[in-house]
């Protein structure tokens, strides 16, 4: 259909492209902080384990509202059916995450780190909290609601010559981790469960898919500078809210990466302007929110007797096939909607999460997918339905309840398109497109908690925390810049928990710009993926490390060699240094060492010749040494006592 939006690949529009479209995107950043207790409980925070001591089955029912309405959230995970199973361990779960104990005091450190983070947003601290529920209604939180408290409003961070501005940021408790959805089971982990985060929320301030990207990772490095957060997978999750003009906010929940917003974002602008398309063509055939028509059949009779049939082997097992015919929806199913999507995939999307008929494919139409039946079943089913030239008829199988389910809900989605963009929360999926999550929450999902008293914020405790908080990333930037640093660090360094420390032994102990910020960013990283807990490095440990080197008093291999024998081996540090200070004792025995290089060297084959085997010498003593001994004194002994041995072999 001409009509129909051509969907453009990501990458090809430019920002004017997408400013003249009325793109508009926000941010609801997650950031875990690094306490070592919940927020309204005093179980430990940041020990995970897949382990678990005890299962807990609950289900989720809708309750009317002071107002005598229903949430239609709840109304549609109501309708799945779901069994919501959480696994958990006495060690990080108490009964106050099971709903079952009221709420502690809320952790006086989580609100401090709190304050700070505000405070770097330039945001206007509030003078008292008061913690609010947020419903979460698809059962990762067992209270079916998110104790929240804001502690700062209307800030901004300045961003290519303005400033985007932050609506709000409050302080909040984690949900739980989800570990399997399948049918109607949905199995979550409550080791997360009551981790204290902070939220922050932008406001709709970007204009393009890759101003998003940045942005976050702006805010990301900011939180970061404090050295108060946790890092790590899972540690920062963001929110996405994306419109265009003529549509409506979508929320793209959970993106796990930023790197993965701008494709993320481009595909959910497609598909609101393709959305809206297809609502113009409708109205254009005449088929609006009022004259929409459409007919639900059972069939599971009628679709038995082809080659492929999954819905004759679905009748098989018990299941029904439900046929719906869609009054004037021909071509509407096949119009592109993503760059690896159509109509139809709206369709299947709430078939999938609704009626928990998640086995792909699990809707077939006489569109876009008419080869997977036989040309007389589809003539049957017209037939059945009294399907018109204009109509597409989409059929649906399962169990009985589920497939009666899904068609009703074939029938809700395209009776949405009459209407336009619908408000949804939706999935980043792993291609860049995005999937049908669940209905966007209404605006009463919040409400007073009634089980613990408001908290004061006394503006000498915001007076104190201020005078805490780290320089802005962007100046600390400029300075490593002037300092020589190299440019792959400077971002890095600048927002890191070792930024004060690399000043320190930069500007007090002479440590060389470079060597101090590659050791704190590349060294440090590279620890961290071999799994060592670089975040119980104490800092002061790693400046009195440096301040050893800055004096002389060890080589620039002794000071990494003590901070990977102290993560790897867990050996006192203090200890460490001692040894590395007597160097004098060590080299001493450096001819017994040579000794004992030699006779492993002995018993080896080295077939790429003298070039192997020094390499092996020096790798055997820089580990027996622990860098005492600078690299290239090495080198020259294990030319002037190995390679003459290596060449005579």
């Amino acid at each position: 259909m001409p009509t129909i939006t051509n969907v453009r690949p990501f990458g090809s529009l430019t920002d004017d492209d997408y400013r003249a479209m009325g793109f508009r995107g926000g941010l609801e950043i997650h950031q875990q902080l690094l306490t070592t207790s919940k927020l309204f409980c005093r179980c430990p925070a940041g020990i995970y384990s897949y382990d678990y001591d005890a299962e807990i089955l609950r289900h989720m029912r809708p309750t009317l509202s002071e107002m005598g309405e229903y949430d239609g959230t709840a109304l549609m995970e109501f309708k799945t059916r779901k069994n919501i199973i959480y696994r958990t361990k006495q060690e990080t779960c108490c009964t106050y995450e099971m709903d079952d104990t009221p709420p502690f005091d809320m952790d006086e450190e989580s609100i401090d780190i709190g304050l700070k983070i505000a405070l770097l947003l330039n945001c206007n601290i509030v003078s008292e909290m008061h913690i609010i529920r947020k419903q979460y209604l698809d059962g990762s939180i067992p209270t079916g609601f998110q104790r929240t408290a804001i502690v700062g409003v209307e800030g901004y961070v300045p961003f290519r010559g303005r400033r985007i501005g932050i609506k709000q940021l409050a302080v909040e408790e984690d949900s739980c981790r989800e570990v399997g959805d399948e049918g109607h089971y949905r199995i979550y982990l409550t080791d997360r469960l009551g981790m204290p985060l902070v939220e922050t929320v932008t406001h709709p301030d970007m204009e393009t898919p890759a101003e998003i990207a940045e942005v976050g990772q702006l805010l990301r490095r900011l939180t970061r500078s404090t050295g108060l957060v946790r890092t790590g997978i899972g540690a920062a999750r963001e929110d996405v809210n994306v419109s265009v003009a003529g549509g409506t906010r979508a929320e793209i929940k959970g993106v796990p990466r930023l790197k993965a917003i701008p494709r993320l974002v481009h595909n959910e602008a497609m598909r609101q302007r393709a959305l809206l398309d297809i609502h113009a063509e409708l109205k254009r055939r005449g088929i609006t929110e009022s004259s929409f028509r459409a007919v639900v059949v059972d069939v599971s009779a009628a679709a038995t007797g082809d080659r492929q049939n999954l819905p004759a082997a679905a009748a098989k097992e018990g299941g029904h096939a439900y046929a719906v015919a869609l009054r004037g929806f021909r071509g509407i199913l096949g119009a592109r909607t993503q760059e690896t999507k159509s109509f139809v995939d709206e369709i299947s999307d709430r078939v999938r999460v609704v009626a928990c008929l998640d086995r792909l494919p699990n809707v077939f139409d006489d569109e876009t997918s008419s080869r997977q039946l036989g040309d007389e079943t589809w003539r049957r089913l017209r037939r059945k339905l009294k399907a018109r030239d204009r109509d597409v008829v989409v059929l649906v199988w399962g169990p009985a309840e589920d497939a009666r389910l899904g068609a009703d809900e074939i029938v809700l989605r395209a009776h949405e398109a009459t209407i336009g963009v619908p408000s949804e929360t939706r999935q980043a999926l792993a291609d860049g497109t995005t999937g049908f999550e669940r209905i966007l929450p209404g605006p009463d999902r919040m409400y007073p908690d009634t089980d613990r008293p408001p908290i004061k914020i006394p503006e000498e405790r915001v007076a104190a925390l201020a005078s805490e908080l780290p320089e802005p990333i962007w100046t600390r930037e400029g300075r490593y810049r002037e300092w020589g640093v190299p440019e792959d660090c400077v971002a890095p360094l600048a927002a890191s928990r070792w930024a004060e420390t690399f000043e320190k032994v930069v500007e007090e102990h002479g440590v060389e710009p470079k060597f101090a910020a590659t050791t704190l960013t590349h060294k440090m990283k590279g620890w961290r993926r071999r799994g060592w807990a670089v975040d119980d490095l104490a800092p002061s440990d790693v400046e009195r490390t440096f301040s050893l080197y800055g004096r002389g008093k060890i080589s620039r291999e002794a000071l990494t060699a003590a901070l990977e024998a102290y993560l790897s081996h867990g050996a006192p540090l203090r200890s460490i240094l001692n040894d590395l200070t007597h160097r004098g004792k060590v080299t001493a025995r450096l001819p017994e060492i040579a000794k004992k290089v030699e006779r492993k060297i002995k018993v080896r084959r080295f077939p790429n010749g003298p070039a192997a085997m020094k390499r092996y010498a020096m790798g055997e003593l820089m580990a027996e040494l622990r860098g005492l001994v600078p690299g290239a004194e090495l080198a020259e002994i294990v030319t002037e006592k190995f390679l003459p041995k290596a060449k005579e072999r």
